[in-house]
């Protein structure tokens, strides 16, 4: 139960970053379209993040629909966040076994979102930047 409650504290902190995530990036692809379209490598990344972003997203709200699903069914018992008790329906263990697995499948996409970002950092570096030009 005390897992849930953070869980349900921390969602809309969580939507909102997404949301100001991918609000932020759409004027900073239109003030980089020329770039996109010129240097090599930059549309081609920027695809890939977004789709990580995307993917990351849902992959989150999955996870929430799946912890309100653990949260309806706490009844049941549980012996950790998600360990299911013996007892517990095979709803339960169902939630709390995919939990267990996104618990870890979320910061990786999160850590390949920063990693992406920072490609793209270096992506602008006046040196990068026109050696890329000069290659399309």
């Amino acid at each position: 139960r005390l897992s849930s409650l953070g869980w349900k504290r921390w969602a809309p902190v969580q939507t909102a970053v997404f949301a100001a995530h991918i609000m932020a990036g759409i004027p900073m692809m239109w003030e980089n379209k020329g770039r996109m379209v010129n240097q090599e490598g930059v549309t081609r990344l920027s695809v890939i993040k977004t789709a990580v972003t995307l993917t990351g997203a849902l992959v989150t709200l999955y996870a929430g629909i799946l912890g309100q699903k653990a949260d309806r069914l706490a009844e049941e018992g549980a012996v950790g966040a998600t360990e299911p008790a013996p007892g517990a329906s095979d709803e339960l263990k169902a939630a709390q076994r995919q939990l267990r697995t996104l618990q870890w499948i979320i910061p990786f996409f999160a850590g390949t979102v920063i990693v992406l970002g920072a490609k793209h950092g270096e992506m602008q570096r006046p040196r990068n930047a026109l050696a890329g030009l000069f290659r399309s």
